[in-house]
């Protein structure tokens, strides 16, 4: 019969604190010594019970070595695994410290000199140091529209005055029939999307430590930009900035980078300019992956039906955040041709199973991405993926669709 015995410590008391140190010396070298919490004994049936035929009983001595041996190679694999687990997380730990003092030391102080260099695009694909993401975002994006932290504080005034106004008056006007636009740019959806914005992490919704901030910067972008008013998706984008950066940089960083042409274009829904955008995709996109592409046609999936969720957010949305905010960095350094070529960068790291689904598992999927997908394995497809066409660069591509008549 095989029993289970939990392993024991056999020394006790002061002898085992007095050997902790020896012990330790000895757990260094063995870290990933496969240990089991179990001792597998092989032992012979009770005097009470018939004994065992020697046919059996060799039977049961194979099988328990047999049992052993497969736990044994359990065990190791495992050990293995988190052994390569770590020595990845320490290779990690190290470059991006590395890195943060690069940038700090020789990027950052001569950022106009710098930022265009092989060395340090190629530093910035590898993903900036979370310490200095937020400053290089900043700069990267830079501050065309002038707004100082004096005037974030003069809209953030307005927008607290019509929040007031808003709660005086929203019990009379709850069944007033308000128009769509009016009710995009109130301050009544901001508040429903807020809710909704990185619902796991618990730091946005109600109660949270950047609850307020959040609602803060959105309620101040609506009275600065009222043309504009609050559109779905706003706050994913100011909220990762909320994360890397202080409440007035947040703003203007949020300001400047929602006036970018390709933004602007979503966010004041053009349509127009929005099909163009998706016909310069769906050149690169039959270009690098023309049999998914076919199956796409095929399907009657067309790229608005992902696309547009995808850019709204900027991939903060539908990618895990760790790896959203790499794809973030890439926008900073590419501009808005890299939000495409992450685009085509998923459809090549999921094209194999894409090619299998119909169009509602499609759609399914493109809007709710594996929550395990890793920042390295979507680089390495966005890295195959070409945005070249016909000699043409994106920035030619789309350009010559958009100023088509």
């Amino acid at each position: 019969l095989l029993f289970a015995q939990q392993e024991q410590e056999t020394d006790l008391g002061v002898s085992s604190c007095l050997e902790r140190p020896l012990a330790a010396g000895r757990r260094k070298n063995l870290e990933f010594e496969p240990l089991s919490t179990t001792a597998l004994i092989l032992e012979d049936r009770p005097a009470n019970l018939p004994a065992k035929s020697t046919e059996e009983t060799q039977r049961h001595k194979l099988e328990y070595e047999e049992m052993v041996a497969g736990a044994k190679r359990r065990e190791l694999k495992e050990a293995q695994k988190k052994k390569r687990q770590m020595k990845e997380r320490h290779r990690q730990e190290d470059s991006i410290s590395n890195a943060m003092v690069i940038w700090n030391t020789e990027i950052l102080p001569h950022w106009d000199s710098m930022k265009g260099t092989r060395r340090v695009r190629e530093l910035w694909w590898q993903g900036l140091p979370p310490s200095v993401r937020g400053r290089v975002w900043s700069l990267a994006i830079g501050n065309e529209l002038n707004i100082t932290p004096e005037l974030y504080e003069i809209f953030l005034s307005r927008a607290k005055e019509k929040w007031r106004s808003y709660s005086e008056t929203s019990s009379v006007n709850d069944n007033g029939g308000a128009s769509l636009a009016d009710r995009e740019s109130s301050l009544d959806l901001i508040k429903l999307d807020i809710s909704r914005t990185f619902p796991s992490l618990f730091i946005f919704q109600k109660g949270g430590p950047y609850h307020d901030l959040l609602h803060s910067v959105l309620g101040a972008y609506t009275c600065y930009r009222p043309d504009i008013g609050y559109v779905q998706g706003m706050s994913f984008i100011a909220a990762v900035l909320i994360l890397n950066l202080e409440e007035a940089e947040a703003f203007i960083t949020f300001a400047n980078l929602l006036n970018k042409p390709c933004q602007m274009a979503f966010f004041r829904v053009d349509h127009e300019l929005m099909l163009k955008y998706f016909s310069a995709f769906e050149i690169f996109f039959e270009e690098n992956l023309p049999r998914l592409f076919s199956h796409f046609q095929t399907n009657n999936l067309t790229p608005d039906l992902y696309l547009i969720d995808w850019i709204f957010t900027l991939y903060s949305k539908s990618l895990p955040l760790d790896v959203a905010c790499r794809v973030w960095d890439v926008f900073c350094r590419d501009g808005e041709e890299s939000l495409f070529r992450t685009g085509l960068g998923i459809l090549r790291l999921f094209e194999d199973v894409l090619l299998q689904m119909d169009f509602i598992h499609i759609a399914q999927f493109l809007t709710r991405l594996p929550e395990d997908l890793q920042s390295h394995t979507l680089f390495n497809a966005m890295a195959n993926t070409h945005m070249i066409s016909r000699n043409r660069r994106w920035a030619q591509v789309s350009s010559g669709l958009v100023t088509e008549d």
